[in-house]
């Protein structure tokens, strides 16, 4: 088995040239190419809307509902220096349903750009929401390591923190597409199925589904299933240590519904992953089962959890019904955690059968759990999409990946 901490980051690189990268999506959401791999490396060539034919029969296709915020603020010093606050996370409350709700204030884990020009004070942004004035105040509280702890405050109660930021923020579109937000984005960068705010990027893989494409998928006998994940700023970054074991996985928020889980434990559907973030999830929930068996749960998937050695590892059906009893015991009807997996060559896979995903950036975490997906052959595939005019990232095309 390989030992994925021992993996080179330079072994998952391949030339991305600037225009191959997609600044904006296609008019059509489900006209984009999509690339074919079936289990045995053979490759075809499709179009996203043909999708319904080429799911295995009666399959379940889980699709991530996160929806991206306007995470980025850009407030401005007395001075006049500009100073930009992206939120990552909220601190206190630390869930993100009360954070939303706050209607005087909040606490937020951020990135500050232009830093160095707001070492304390208060800053000050006035804003018209939903027919209310009111001002915007950001004070720096805290510092964690690159991210700071920003406390939000305003002075009208009707109005929400979720709203304010909707009002006042921006889109925070990927830093690789090397442009500016624009007008469009607000809808681009956001799937049609988008519904629980948390996310900071975008699940790009549901970016190619359409209402219409949703329907027909139905139609056709497949049971379209959603839970989620909230996409955290470090989910795109390239890897930037020379052996994978000394990358940090960061944090991210999943939440699923115990009747999707207890379906999962008693269903034989292949189930088909929409995006590296709904694998995250899926494959979290197997390993949070196991920790469960063995007296071990403590809220979080670890990084490394799914590599230790000497276990006995239990089946998904044994997992799943775990998390389920779990739920039972607290009369939960829903699964709420943390998950840092890392999966990479080495991984074994326990729920996902198939996955709908883009084509990710060199050096990445998503180019490690393709490759762990794909027993290490995407180079192949990879560059078949070079050679045939594919475009990359987060508004490019896509690929379906088979077992």
């Amino acid at each position: 088995m390989t030992n994925p901490k021992e993996l080179k980051i330079e072994d998952f690189d391949y030339e991305l040239a600037d225009e191959r990268i997609a600044k904006h999506p296609l008019a059509v959401r489900d006209a984009c190419k999509l690339l074919v791999r079936d289990g045995d490396g053979r490759l075809t060539d499709h179009v996203f809307r043909e999708l319904p034919g080429l799911l295995p029969a009666h399959s379940m296709l889980v699709c991530n509902n996160t929806r991206v915020i306007n995470a980025r603020l850009r407030f401005r010093k007395a001075g006049g220096s500009p100073i930009e606050i992206f939120c990552l996370e909220p601190h206190e409350p630390a869930d993100y349903e009360r954070a939303f709700a706050a209607t005087d204030s909040c606490e937020w884990q951020c990135f500050v750009g232009n830093s160095k020009k707001w070492k304390h004070g208060v800053l000050y942004l006035p804003l018209e929401v939903d027919g209310h004035e009111l001002t915007l105040t950001a004070e720096r509280v805290e510092r964690l390591g690159k991210a700071s702890v920003v406390k939000f405050t305003w002075d009208c109660p009707d109005v929400t923190f979720s709203r304010i930021i909707e009002a006042a923020g921006e889109i925070p579109i990927p830093p690789y597409l090397n442009r500016s937000t624009e007008e469009s984005d607000a809808e681009d960068y956001q799937t049609v199925y988008s519904v629980t705010e948390g996310s900071v990027a975008a699940p790009t893989a549901g970016l190619h589904f359409t209402p219409e494409l949703l329907n027909e998928l139905r139609d056709s006998g497949v049971d379209v299933e959603e839970l989620t994940l909230h996409v955290g700023a470090g989910t795109f970054q390239p890897v930037q240590t020379e052996h994978v074991g000394d990358h940090p996985m960061h944090a991210e928020f999943i939440s699923v519904n115990r009747v999707l889980i207890e379906r999962l434990s008693r269903e034989e559907r292949p189930v088909i992953a929409v995006g590296t973030t709904s694998v995250r999830t899926l494959e979290s929930l197997y390993h949070a089962g196991a920790m469960m068996l063995r007296g071990k749960w403590n809220g979080e998937v670890e990084q490394w959890e799914p590599y230790e050695e000497g276990i006995e590892w239990p089946t998904p059906k044994e997992a799943l019904k775990a998390v389920v009893q779990w739920l039972d015991e607290r009369k939960m009807d829903r699964f709420l955690a943390s998950t840092r997996i890392i999966i990479a060559p080495g991984y074994t896979y326990r729920i996902v059968k198939g996955m709908v995903t883009n084509f990710h950036q060199p050096q990445s975490t998503l180019l490690l759990l393709v490759s762990a997906f794909t027993k290490g052959d995407w180079r192949a595939m990879y560059n078949h999409a070079l050679e045939n005019d594919y475009r990359f990232l987060s508004y490019g095309d896509a690929c379906f990946l088979k077992e």
